[in-house]
């Protein structure tokens, strides 16, 4: 909860392998595509927000950001696909940097008052933060590279649950199948406590307009659809992002050409280098 970099590795399974619908998803780079909805989607939570406007830095710069992207992806990759050892690590260094972030939100959002304290070491935020990163990861998957059976879905929520011990969220917390997760989320969505706030639409400015050379906008623009687009209705109309059936149909049209794309790509292209090696 320290910054998006942090958030985004925090709730991977650890030690992925052949086999494993955690294996099938998280090999693919198009997966990347889930990261900023995921983070926007935890931005909604006025205490996530807080606490990365009060200890994340990652507005300092665009060479920090590079930095911290690149940080981001090799404890990613490490958790997913490294031995017990390299996982093990990542994960201490993310508890250490969670150590160190707490505070108290000082005006009041949705169902909380001002003064409510929050914590990144919080089971509840954590659960939330592991929720939207595997609603999205499903999401995108089966929007960019096919479709996943019921079973495959429950089996990878299931497998995604092993990180509790290591985060110090208590047994049992987390949704171990899909219609759990949805139902964990829509009654998150129900509760109040997701709320859009001023602070979350300034963090998510950089999230959806980051500084990339003029050359890449293009590629920044197609990375905002499903950014936007596979946010839920209320979270998205928070945040003020336009939609349209046009944007809809960009989004689905763009999606298709790279799901054929990815139909032939030799695995050298579509699967993490790391994901290679550990097969």
């Amino acid at each position: 909860m320290s910054g998006q970099d942090e958030r985004a590795t925090a709730t991977f399974p650890t030690g992925a392998r052949t086999g494993t619908v955690a294996w099938k998803l998280q090999r693919e780079i198009v997966l990347l595509l889930a990261w900023a909805p995921a983070i926007l989607l935890q931005l909604a939570h006025p205490l996530v927000a807080r606490g990365i406007a009060d200890h994340s830095g990652y507005r300092s710069g665009r060479w920090a950001r590079v930095r911290r992207f690149q940080q981001t992806l090799d404890a990613m990759l490490r958790i997913a696909f490294g031995g017990e050892r390299e996982a093990r690590e990542a994960i201490a260094r993310i508890n250490a940097t969670h150590d160190r972030v707490h505070g108290r939100l000082p005006e009041a959002a949705g169902v909380f008052a001002a003064g409510t304290p929050y914590s990144a070491r919080d089971p509840g935020l954590l659960a939330w933060v592991h929720a939207t990163l595997l609603v999205m990861n499903l999401a995108v998957y089966e929007l960019y590279v096919g479709p996943l059976t019921a079973a495959e879905k429950d089996r990878y929520c299931a497998e995604a649950s092993a990180i509790e011990p290591l985060l110090g969220i208590p047994d049992g917390t987390l949704p171990r199948s899909a219609p759990a997760l949805h139902r964990y989320l829509d009654v998150r969505l129900a509760s109040g406590e997701i709320v859009v706030t001023e602070t979350a639409r300034a963090l998510a400015r950089d999230v959806i307009y980051p500084p990339v050379p003029r050359v890449a906008a293009p590629i920044a623009a197609l990375m905002r659809l499903p950014a936007v687009g596979l946010l839920p209705i209320g979270v998205r109309e928070g945040y003020g992002f336009p939609w349209s059936p046009r944007h809809d149909t960009l989004l689905r049209l763009s999606a298709a050409t790279i799901r054929s794309l990815l139909r032939v790509a030799p695995s050298a292209v579509r699967h993490w280098p790391a994901a290679r090696r550990a097969a």
